[in-house]
This record gives C-alpha cells, sequence and structure tokens, in this order.
C-alpha cells in the first residue's frame, strides 16, 4: 500500500502532550501516536537524551508513591523510547499551555537529533478554550499561569480542520524551539532567562513561563538577605503549629492560598505534598515536622500531616544563613537551594549567581 495517499490523520506520526488529546486522537482514527506528556516545569531536564530519562527516572524514584506510567503501565513520556517508529510526516499537537510549550521546544530538538527534516515535521497549535460561565454574573477567574490546556478542549471539525491547513514552521522558527530546549536545559540558566526577558518571536509563552519558574528561587534582597522561594514562603506561612494535612494546606481558605493554588495549577497539588515531606526530611532541624495522617498509605494527601517548627518560622520570618537550609529543588537545567550551583532571584526578576 502506498501510504503517501492516505489521509494525514492515518499515516502520519502524531506527537500529542497529554492524554486526552491523545484519546481524541484515536477516536479520530490515528494509528501512530506518541504522547510526551511529563511536566517539564517541574523536575530536572537535561540537553542529552539519556541523561535526561536517566535524570528524571532517578528524581521519580526518590518521592514516595510516585509513578512514571499511568494506570495502564504505560509511561507518560515515550518521546524518546526506542520502539517508536518515527515516520514522516510527523504532526505536533500543542496546545498555549506552559507544558505543552516547553514540551514543543524538546520535540523539536529530539527530531532533529533523529535527522527529521523541519519541512517533514507539522505543528498544530491551538489557543486556550476556557468556556462562557453564563451562570455567573462574572467571567471565571484565569490562573496566572495556564497549564490546563489542551488541544482535547476544541471539537473534532477544529482538530481536523486545523490539521488540514497545517504547514512546517519556517526554518528559523524551528531553529528557535530548538535553542529554546537547549538553553531550558543547560546548567547555565542566565542566557534562558534573558531569553524570556526580551522575547523571543513566535513564542508568547515565554514571559508567563519565566513568571512561574522565578517562584522556585531563593529570593536575595537588595540588603542582601536570603529569603525563601515564593513557593515555600507561601507553604511555610500556610503551615501552623498545628498538624495539617497537605490537602488543607492546599485548599487553605485566604489571599495565601490562592496563591499557592495559583502555582499548583501547573505543578499539581502532589507537587505540595511532596515539597513538604522534602522539608520534613531535610537537615536534622527540621523546619517542617512529619506523623502520620487520618488515612493509610496510598491516600497521598491525606496519609501524612505536617506542622510548622520553630526552626521553620525563623527561616519564613528572618531568612536563610545559607542555601542549603531549605532542600533542593530541580528547575529545568540547575537546582534551587544548591551550593553548587547558587543562583538567586533578585527584587527585579533577574536571576544571579551568589
Amino acid at each position: 500500500m502506498n501510504t503517501t495517499n492516505l489521509p494525514l490523520l492515518l499515516r502520519a506520526t502524531h506527537v500529542t502532550f497529554d492524554t486526552p488529546a491523545t484519546e481524541r486522537l484515536v477516536q479520530l482514527g490515528a494509528k501512530s501516536i506518541v504522547r510526551a506528556s511529563e511536566r517539564l516545569i517541574i523536575g530536572p531536564c537535561r540537553r542529552d537524551p539519556l541523561e535526561h530519562v536517566r535524570t528524571r527516572e532517578a528524581w521519580c524514584a526518590s518521592f514516595e508513591d510516585r509513578r512514571n506510567v499511568d494506570d495502564a503501565g504505560q509511561k507518560w513520556d515515550r518521546l524518546y523510547s526506542s520502539d517508536v517508529d518515527w515516520k514522516p510526516p510527523v504532526v505536533v499537537w500543542v496546545s498555549m499551555g506552559l507544558h505543552q510549550r516547553v514540551n514543543l521546544w524538546r520535540t523539536c530538538s529530539w527530531l532533529r537529533h533523529l535527522g527529521i527534516p523541519c519541512s517533514d515535521v507539522l505543528i498544530v497549535e491551538f489557543e486556550p478554550v476556557y468556556g462562557t460561565m453564563k451562570r455567573f454574573p462574572e467571567p471565571p477567574r484565569i490562573p496566572p499561569f495556564d497549564c490546563s490546556a489542551s488541544v482535547a478542549h476544541h471539537p473534532d471539525d477544529i482538530l481536523l480542520d486545523r490539521l488540514d491547513k497545517a504547514r512546517p514552521w519556517p526554518v528559523e522558527r524551528y531553529d528557535r524551539a530548538v535553542r529554546l530546549w537547549e538553553s531550558y536545559a543547560d546548567e547555565n540558566p542566565l542566557p534562558f532567562v534573558e531569553s524570556c526577558a526580551r522575547g523571543v518571536e513566535g513564542f508568547p509563552e515565554l514571559g508567563p513561563l519565566w513568571g512561574l519558574l522565578s517562584h522556585f528561587f531563593p529570593r536575595r534582597s537588595p540588603e542582601g538577605a536570603l529569603r525563601l522561594s515564593r513557593l515555600d514562603e507561601l507553604i511555610l506561612s500556610i503551615l501552623s503549629e498545628e498538624w495539617q494535612t497537605p490537602v488543607r494546606v492546599f485548599c487553605n481558605r485566604t489571599p495565601l492560598g490562592l496563591d499557592l493554588r495559583d502555582l499548583g495549577s501547573c505543578t499539581g497539588d502532589l507537587f505540595v505534598e511532596d515539597r513538604l515531606a522534602q522539608w520534613a526530611m531535610h537537615a536534622s532541624n527540621a523546619a517542617v515536622e512529619r506523623a502520620p495522617g487520618p488515612k493509610p498509605p496510598g491516600h497521598r494527601m491525606l496519609s501524612n500531616v505536617y506542622r510548622l517548627t520553630d526552626h521553620g518560622q525563623r527561616l519564613r520570618d528572618i531568612g536563610l544563613d545559607q542555601l542549603t537550609d531549605a532542600p533542593s529543588l530541580p528547575v529545568a537545567g540547575i537546582d534551587a537551594y544548591s551550593a553548587s550551583a547558587p543562583w538567586v532571584l533578585l527584587e527585579d526578576g533577574r536571576l544571579a549567581r551568589l
């Protein structure tokens, strides 16, 4: 059979960045789909594919009850899998969600590594769909960081129409996507942060992305004092001397809780539980204590309770003596709070090395 005569949906290799999009393409008749739905905004990233896979798996294994496969045993991220048959053309389906945009850069880099020319890659882009919410007198509140947008939010006729009109990106734009991934996963974050600050044509996600990532880095005041990252400041401010489950921390009904949930819209609520566990296990003079919760293991947001110690109050209110007073947190190509990569966020939003 001459596959070039088959409709593009049937003969192409499709790349998707979330499960709903994968399921929709299956329903429409796509035969070859590669799901690459890693949340690359949290956790380590590496430029070398083998090192990236190894580092992500090690990071995943360091958490309690975290899995890198879905309920069916399929990996969330198959981009680098050796069993993928990359028959061109390759169609990349991407929304404006921040996770998906970072995965788009990585996909462009990987396809180039495989020797697939950008003329054989069709990138089908979709804007977010928020809905009308007509039953409410005011429009719904939209989080400042959008990671929930999905190709699957659009009806079938829109998907097929966009596919029919899809064309390869100009070489220059494709090159910029590859360079963005390389700088994002690099051990020197400054080129990437500078790209976010000045903007890159064709990639409007850079400003909001850095707005999100900047919340994960420890801060340095104009006077030189070291402060917690905004993420950790929120978590330790919501905690108190009373025991709280992670779900109670995440659902806190204050402006602090709302800010935490804004970040959680991209990290996921389980990330808050992960971070609480990291704080509880960090150093002998822990800032956070942990005890068994109301539910047995397996109920991650309810199986433990946490409370703030005097040392935690000091870190929250006065600041850090050194970066390693807080547990390290991998962000893209570096680790926040790391002595070997002492990057801090300045008051003007730039990163600087101590």
